[in-house]
């Protein structure tokens, strides 16, 4: 007997969660209200024609850790610090701006 669990792509999966009220709920409010600022923080990256590594040496650090900073804008889990953020928009040329609206 085969012990894996069956897999499921990240569509299946998202299209199984949305059936729940709480999760769809949820999901919405991030992608209306934190998904744009996640992708500005991303485009910022490719406009300054940098890649991870390059972003990482700027930084002080490695590129893996750089992919786990783009993931968990993505994804929201775990969310950088304004402190990390910070020295994100510095290496990519910019800087930070946190506002209330």
């Amino acid at each position: 007997m085969d012990d894996k669990a069956p897999t499921m792509t990240y569509l299946e999966m998202r299209s199984k969660w949305m059936k729940d009220p709480i999760f769809r709920t949820e999901y919405e409010r991030l992608e209306r209200e934190e998904m744009p600022m996640f992708d500005a923080i991303l485009k910022a990256r490719k406009e300054a024609g940098l890649t991870q590594a390059q972003v990482a040496e700027r930084m002080g650090t490695k590129a893996p850790a750089i992919a786990r900073l783009e993931n968990a804008l993505i994804t929201g889990t775990p969310s950088p610090s304004l402190a990390t953020l910070r020295k994100y928009a510095a290496a990519l040329g910019k800087r930070l701006e946190v506002r209330f609206s």
